[in-house]
Parts: C-alpha cells; sequence; structure tokens
C-alpha cells in the first residue's frame, strides 16, 4: 500500500523542497504568494478568484483549436457559447440555437438561432458566424468530422443546416460537445483582426468577457451584461496561475483565492480540517492510463504482450487512489469513462506483482530492464512518480519526464514521444469518439493501431441499430483491454479547494466536468 506521505513529499522539480517539512513548504509558499503582491478578496468585492493548477494558453482563447482534451473548456465555458453544449441536467442542451432537428434520413441536421443572441461587441450571432466556425475549425477530429459533412446551408440569417453524405449517429456528439466546431465566433472580428489577433483579444458570445491575460500570471474576464442565459451576479472572474499545489492552498487559506483547482492526498487532508475550507470532489470523465506508444515496434520490449500486461499488474491502483485522491477516484480498468454512453466494463485488474515478475521472467527480463522515458502532463508528475515506484518493485526502471500541460498535449498530439506517455482525457463524448480519439488509425493521438479494429470502428460508425452498434463498441473495447493497448490507471476524482466567500462554485453541475460551469451561476456569498 502506498501512502499518502510516501507519495506527497515526492518532488520533481525541487528535490530539496521534498525534504522540507509540510508545516515549512505552506508557511513559505504563503509568504511568497504576499511577496508578489496578490491582496486578499473583500467579502465586498464581487470578483471571484480561482487558483488554476496549469499554466494558461491563449490557444485555450479559441474553439477552434481544441484538442480533445476537457482543459479548454475551462476557459470556453466563460468566454464563448456553442450552438448546444453539455449543461446542468442535459448533454445536448439548446444554448444558442433555440431548436434541433434531424431529418428522418439522418441526413440533414437543422439548427434555429436563438433571438436577441449576441457577441461581447455587440454584434448579433448569424447563421453565417456559425458556418465560418465550422468551417474554421482546426482542432482534433477536424478532418473526421469535416469529411462527413456535405454541405453547410444558412437559408435565413437564423437557420444552420449541416447534410452529411451519409447518416452519422454521433454528429451532434461531436459537433456540440466533443470537439468545438459547434461554439460560435464572429467572422467580422476575426476577419479584421486575424487569427493571432483573436487570440490576444478574443470576443466570443458566452457570460464573460476577455479583459486582460499575462501569460503565467493570471487571466482576467469580466461579467457580460447581454448574456442571453442571464446576467452573472460575479462581475469579474480572475485565474491566477499557481502550479504549485502547496501554494495553491496556501493562498486559499489566506483568502487570496476563493476557489484552487487540484489539491490532493495529504494537502486534501489538511484542507478538510481547515475551518471555512470545504473540499469538493468531482469525479469527472477522465480515466487516466499508461500507453505504451513503442508497441507496434518489433524492437521494442513493449511489443512483447507479456511485458505489457506486466505493468498493469505491477500498479498499485488502490495505493494510488487512498494516497492522491482519498479514495475518491474510480478504479474502472478502462480508458472509456463508465458514463458514457456504449461503455464496457472489463475485467477488474488485480495488483499482482509476482504475476508480473513471472511474465517479465518469461519475456527474458529476469533481473528487470531499464524501461527509459516516462512522459506526463507536470500537474499530474506525482500520479507519475506514484505509478513508477510500482513498477521499480518489480524491475522496470523509468525515468520521469513531466512536461507542461500545453506543450505536453500538442507534442503527445504530434507523436513526438516514445516509450511509455501517461495519458487522460477529460473530453465528452461516448465511447465511440473516445475511440476515434485515442485508439483508431488517424486518431489525435494514436500512435499505432490495430486492423481488426480498426475495421470494427468502420462498422459502428454506419450502424443505425443501437443494440448492434452497442455490440461493435463493446468488442472494440474488449479487444483493447485483452492486448493491453493500454495500462488503465484510475477514472480521475478531481478535488478541489473552496473557500468561505463562495455560495455556489457549480463544480460537479455539469455531469463529468471538473470545472466550475455553468460560470454564469456561480455566486458569492451575501449578494457579493
Amino acid at each position: 500500500m502506498i501512502s499518502s506521505r510516501s507519495v506527497h513529499r515526492l518532488s520533481v522539480s525541487n528535490p530539496d523542497a521534498a525534504r522540507a517539512t509540510r508545516r515549512e513548504l505552506l508557511g513559505l509558499a504563503a509568504l511568497g504568494f504576499l511577496a508578489a503582491g496578490t491582496r486578499p478578496a473583500s467579502a465586498k468585492d464581487s470578483r471571484l478568484v480561482y487558483a488554476s493548477h496549469i499554466s494558461l494558453a491563449p490557444t485555450w482563447f479559441d474553439p477552434a483549436e481544441t484538442p480533445g482534451i476537457v482543459t479548454p473548456f475551462m476557459l470556453l465555458y466563460a468566454l464563448h457559447d456553442g450552438l448546444v453544449k453539455p449543461m446542468p441536467g442535459n448533454p445536448t442542451a439548446p444554448c444558442l440555437a433555440e431548436s434541433y432537428s434531424a431529418s428522418a434520413d439522418g441526413l440533414a441536421h437543422t439548427f434555429v438561432l436563438r433571438a436577441g443572441a449576441k457577441f461581447h461587441n455587440g454584434a448579433p450571432v448569424t447563421a453565417d458566424d456559425v458556418k465560418f466556425s465550422f468551417g474554421r475549425y482546426r482542432g482534433n477530429a477536424a478532418g473526421f468530422i469535416k469529411e462527413r459533412v456535405a454541405l453547410v446551408e444558412t437559408p435565413d440569417p437564423r437557420t444552420v443546416v449541416f447534410r452529411l453524405h451519409k447518416p452519422w449517429p454521433d454528429f451532434l456528439s461531436y459537433y456540440s460537445s466533443v470537439t468545438g466546431a459547434g461554439w460560435v465566433v464572429p467572422r467580422k472580428y476575426v476577419e479584421s483582426v486575424g487569427e493571432e489577433g483573436f487570440k490576444k483579444a478574443p470576443i466570443g458570445a458566452g457570460p464573460y468577457k476577455f479583459v486582460s491575460f499575462t501569460p503565467g500570471v493570471e487571466l482576467v474576464m469580466e461579467a457580460f451584461d447581454g448574456y442571453w442565459r442571464k446576467t452573472p451576479t460575479v462581475k469579474k472572474l480572475v485565474w491566477k496561475v499557481i502550479p504549485e499545489e502547496t501554494t495553491r492552498l496556501a493562498a486559499l487559506k489566506r483568502g487570496e483565492v476563493d476557489l484552487a483547482y487540484s489539491i490532493r492526498g495529504e494537502l486534501a487532508e489538511e484542507l478538510q480540517r481547515t475551518p471555512g475550507m470545504t473540499l469538493k470532489p468531482v469525479v469527472i470523465n477522465a480515466p487516466f492510463w499508461i500507453y505504451f506508444a513503442d508497441q507496434w515496434d518489433p524492437k521494442s520490449p513493449w511489443h512483447d504482450a507479456r511485458v505489457r500486461k506486466a505493468v498493469t499488474l505491477a500498479l498499485d491502483r488502490d495505493g494510488i487512489n487512498q494516497a492522491l485522491t482519498l479514495g475518491h477516484s474510480l478504479l474502472t480498468g478502462s480508458i472509456v469513462p463508465k458514463d458514457y454512453d456504449y461503455y464496457w466494463q472489463p475485467p477488474k485488474i488485480p495488483h499482482d506483482p509476482k504475476a508480473a515478475r513471472q511474465l517479465l521472467a518469461e519475456a527474458g527480463f529476469r533481473s528487470g530492464f531499464d524501461a527509459g522515458d516516462y512522459f506526463c502532463d507536470a500537474s499530474y508528475a506525482n500520479l507519475g512518480e506514484a505509478a513508477l515506484n510500482s513498477l521499480e518493485e518489480v524491475g522496470i526502471r523509468l525515468k520521469l519526464r513531466p512536461v507542461e500541460r500545453a506543450a505536453f498535449v500538442k507534442e503527445y498530439s504530434e507523436k513526438k514521444y516514445r516509450n511509455l506517455i501517461q495519458g487522460g482525457s477529460g473530453a465528452f463524448g461516448n465511447a465511440a469518439t473516445r475511440m476515434e480519439t485515442f485508439v483508431v488509425k488517424g486518431g489525435a493521438y494514436v500512435y499505432g493501431s490495430y486492423p481488426d479494429i480498426d475495421e470494427l470502428f468502420a462498422q459502428q460508425a454506419v450502424e443505425t441499430d443501437r443494440a448492434r452498434r452497442a455490440a461493435i463498441l463493446h468488442r472494440m473495447q474488449q479487444l483493447v483491454h485483452e492486448r493491453t493497448v493500454y495500462a488503465p490507471l484510475w477514472q480521475l476524482a478531481f478535488l478541489n479547494g473552496q473557500g468561505p466567500r463562495v455560495e455556489e462554485s457549480t463544480f460537479g453541475m455539469i455531469g463529468g466536468h471538473p470545472y466550475s460551469a455553468p460560470y454564469e451561476d456561480v455566486r458569492l456569498k451575501n449578494g457579493a
């Protein structure tokens, strides 16, 4: 069993800090944060301050560049709006579109825009903006979705019709939430300022307007009085970039921030003991996994299924879960979120180091082996450390290579990594969208694929009978499990800290979503 103390005391970037006491770290973090000039938010100040666990990237201000992970939606739900998007109690809620309908043959999908919806510069949201936004979409699955759309028609300023080459049961999922293709930006403004100009001063149709962005420091937005759904009561949102977890907790305890993302392990336990603080765990649609990027290379040890299986048997998932997320995460054994449509539940993967060593011996690695690099998002380096501890116990020795999130996602999708990759995704969708992005040939994060799985994916994509489609998707997931294409880690419980000024954080309000949303529903106490 891995203790929370043993996992949390590890430090990749600063090994000396790992030898300091928790109290010393918190004290130093608080002093450092105050020295930076951040003032506590007063009870009468109608602003809400988030402590972001990652450095924010301008690419996430633009729906056209959504990369198949959930992170950009932390900002998109504030700054932008979609025709249809996940909302409380409805994964496909009408938003900028007041209505949606599909033809009986599944070839025409019609949206009628909401009267009076407008962008932050006062311009109305029109059908032409919708068509333009779809055309400029270049994020994950851009080719996949566009090759299925034959034509986009705009018969009048409030009507948009997407005509498909053939019926596609997942059109609405991809358009509304899996990608950013259905999130609308103002055509005239984008064309006037250019692509880079748009990132520097984005204009959307969401509940909050862009004010300023200081890279590595903070992002500021203010409420948009003309938002169609409601005017937010919190007049200003601020995201402070605080990558170090102890510093985030110190800032929350001192009142410099109101909500702190990702507080884990010992720090989460300390937060629970602190008067006025509330731990807000949310189980989200974000499985994490170890990806064997070189499993298709005959010269790689990962080509041997026995070695891959040894990895998955060596992982102490229960111990890692208790240490880092206080047991709140789900151990599903899958890269597909449990609540996704068409989910298949694999058998439980045991923690069996003895069997792992036996498999390694059979594969010719009786004494284990030096296995090279293990790449991960730096904000989840402690998960990587815990995984590497488990693997080292059976003789698999790896070097942790944490990378800042924006760069990690980019390089992962550009196929720049080799050996082992610790991946994860909290993107919306269903089992088919997860297979398309992470398993099937051509997927944004797919380094190699298996022809029979690719063929099954092609079959389900045109299958209109729900039962037959479910059987195909279940078989795909079963093959991924049996071949150990991935070594699943967990489905993450995202642990957040809430301070005393907050009445409603909206954590967990949208099923499976890790961040606050809808932002227009966030409230402070006492009308602040």
